[in-house]
């Protein structure tokens, strides 16, 4: 598995984390099971293979850095999305904005055009032409901005 799968599965859980009641932690234990990859496997290509232990620990922060933050990162989408109030953007396209914000700001091993460039990528495969521009505008302005590197 490679880290961009990793991180799309990230995206998943941290879009299915508005939809669950469980603690992060026990939430992680269950998405993440070989069961899990299992019955999703024949819907999902991301989860023919299980995540190796490095791969876990990726995920795992990942998603439980966004839930721990999750205030704080929809409030710098909702300041850059000009012209748009936070509750007209996707679940989705939310979710992957979170996972690139919470790498650029709490993951400094991780290349700022690497985050951006994957979150766009996810993004392409969940959203519309339109709205992946939108998002790539927001996480550009956020870089800027808010990331002084």
């Amino acid at each position: 598995m490679t880290r961009s799968t990793a991180r799309e599965i990230a995206t998943h859980l941290a879009y299915e984390l508005s939809f669950t009641d469980l603690p992060v932690e026990a939430f992680l234990d269950r998405q993440l099971s070989g069961e899990t990859f299992e019955d999703l496997s024949p819907e999902c290509d991301i989860y023919t293979a299980l995540p190796n232990e490095k791969q876990k620990q990726y995920i795992r922060r990942l998603v439980s850095g966004v839930a721990e933050h999750a205030a704080e990162l929809d409030s710098y989408i909702e300041r850059y999305a000009k012209g748009w109030r936070f509750d007209r953007i996707s679940l989705v396209a939310s979710a992957i904005m979170r996972v690139a914000m919470f790498e650029l700001m709490y993951m400094p091993d991780i290349p700022h055009g690497v985050s951006i460039n994957e979150a766009i990528e996810i993004a392409k495969k969940y959203e519309s032409p339109e709205t992946v521009k939108f998002m790539n505008g927001i996480l550009g302005s956020f870089l800027r901005e808010e990331i002084k590197a």
